[in-house]
């Protein structure tokens, strides 16, 4: 993969996520109906920072994970001095992975073998090129939680990690968010049950990075799966909220 190549996909990833500061304003109004001033908050997965930067505006304190190297060189550079910023992943157990890169589109980097075999198969995946890999560092939820405090909120984007991400975490969590693909369901299926062991949830979505519940009313596990499984492959990513109910 040549340097220009990945310099296009990076350019791509700035201009969709840090080029409209609108979207960041919005993101932090609606993180502020969700957090109190001060509430801690994990982003794992953060990418070009966008999320973290939104926290933050909404006054929450931040720890951002993100383990793939050109995004950490943005990060570094841009985001606020308040942001502590981790350079590893996040998985069920601490040690060291694999990172399957996709230098064209970073935003679809994965730990998950499994997601960039089911996700070449869906509509505006099959040109995405995972050639590149990287050794990285990884941590969990539970040794996080151990040197920063626990958190009122966790954001995951971590391109179908979830199950394994939560695997490691080992008590409830108020609020947690994960990024839903559209015909990869099963896949988030996990995620849930691993939530639903924790504690009793129940969840909402917000469509690609719209600021907004589409639920007036919050769902249960088979409301929420069957809704998500009627949705057409290849339409937006959706954030799912999952919040605890006691």
């Amino acid at each position: 993969m040549s340097r220009l190549a990945v310099l296009a996909g990076l350019v791509r990833s700035l201009a969709i996520y840090l080029g409209r500061p609108d979207r960041t304003r919005a993101q932090a109004r609606f993180y502020a109906t969700l957090l109190r001033p001060g509430d801690l908050a994990f982003d794992i997965g953060a990418h070009m920072g966008n999320r973290s930067r939104a926290l933050v505006q909404a006054g929450a304190r931040v720890v951002a994970l993100e383990p793939q190297t050109i995004c950490l060189r943005v990060l570094r550079l841009t985001l606020p001095r308040a942001v502590v910023l981790v350079p590893r992943a996040v998985g069920a157990t601490p040690g060291t992975a694999r990172l399957q890169v996709a230098p064209r589109h970073p935003t679809v980097t994965t730990l998950s073998t499994g997601f960039r075999q089911e996700a070449a198969a869906l509509p505006g995946f099959g040109h995405v090129d995972w050639s590149a890999t990287q050794e990285v560092e990884v941590t969990t939820l539970d040794a996080l939680i151990a040197a920063h405090g626990v958190p009122a909120y966790i954001k995951i984007d971590v391109e179908g990690h979830e199950a394994e991400v939560l695997a490691g975490l080992s008590q409830p969590v108020a609020l947690v968010s994960l990024e839903v693909i559209p015909g990869l369901v099963p896949r988030f299926e996990a995620a849930v049950d691993r939530l639903q062991v924790l504690g009793p949830y129940r969840f909402n979505v917000a469509r690609g990075e719209e600021a907004a519940f589409l639920f007036d009313d919050w769902l249960g596990r088979s409301a929420l799966v069957d809704w998500l499984t009627g949705l057409p492959p290849g339409s937006k990513p959706c954030d799912v909220y999952a919040r605890l109910t006691a």
